[in-house]
């Protein structure tokens, strides 16, 4: 009879490391908290409430506690009891900032990448916002478009204003997760490549390209809205440029 022999599988050695403490307190803590055990503006138990309950240390405790106010989650008020925050969407946008910004300065290419990001989030933020403005709204971006008229000496200024004209239309939005988004992708696009921002001595053309926006949003005009943001941003394309691409 014939005898077969069985092949050893082999493995890489992948030692299973003991998690630390003060993660597993975070983890029980977080589970709590999404799970709506402890709510939006509960009390969090007390330290030695947590290390009975747990059977850990205070430095556990609290190396958990300052890792989920780290995160947006709870807050921790210096002679109070911390409490739970409402979640949003900007506490889950927060959680990606540094990520997303290791990967937008790592790869020249992402500068394409994230325009064309802006094209399409911008185009669609603002057909949201002629529907969903209100008269407040409106006057907001007039404010504006008047005060980044006082900073066509100031690029500095000019493109602080320009950020604050593109959040306050995603705000018209209504729209939680649009508004979490606009700013930060805003910010990574002007912080990242600040030194590739030409100044282009257009910047009349964009003041007039934002008051005919604020025109189409106060209209209710959604498809001229967009159609118009469309051609902004692709007018405003060039000036950032990358000799590494």
């Amino acid at each position: 009879m014939a005898r077969y022999r069985s092949k050893q599988t082999e493995f890489d050695v992948e030692p299973i490391t003991r998690q630390k403490l003060s993660d597993q307190v975070f983890d029980r803590l977080w589970e709590m908290i999404v799970s709506g055990e402890l709510k939006p503006g509960d009390i969090i138990p007390s330290e030695r409430k947590l290390m009975e309950k747990f059977a850990v240390g205070r430095p556990a405790v609290r190396e958990a506690l300052q890792a989920l106010a780290n995160k947006g989650v709870i807050t921790i008020s210096h002679g109070e009891r911390s409490r739970v925050n409402e979640l949003s969407a900007n506490i889950a946008l927060d959680q990606v900032d540094d990520v997303a910004k290791l990967l937008l300065s790592a790869e020249p290419s992402n500068l394409e990448h994230l325009k064309q990001v802006r094209k399409i989030l911008e185009a669609g933020t603002v057909r949201i916002a002629a529907e969903q403005r209100n008269d407040e709204d409106v006057r907001q971006l007039r404010k504006l478009v008047d005060k980044q008229k006082g900073q066509l000496n100031n690029p500095k200024g000019f493109i602080e204003t320009d950020i604050a004209f593109h959040t306050a239309i995603a705000n018209a939005s209504r729209n939680p997760v649009l508004q979490a988004v606009t700013r930060p992708m805003l910010t990574w696009l002007f912080e990242y490549y600040k030194p590739l921002l030409h100044w282009s001595g257009r910047e009349d053309t964009t003041l007039l390209e934002h008051m005919k926006l604020v025109d189409h949003l106060e209209a209710r005009d959604a498809d001229a809205a967009a159609a118009l943001m469309r051609e902004h941003l692709d007018r405003s394309d060039p000036l950032y440029t990358n000799s590494e691409i």
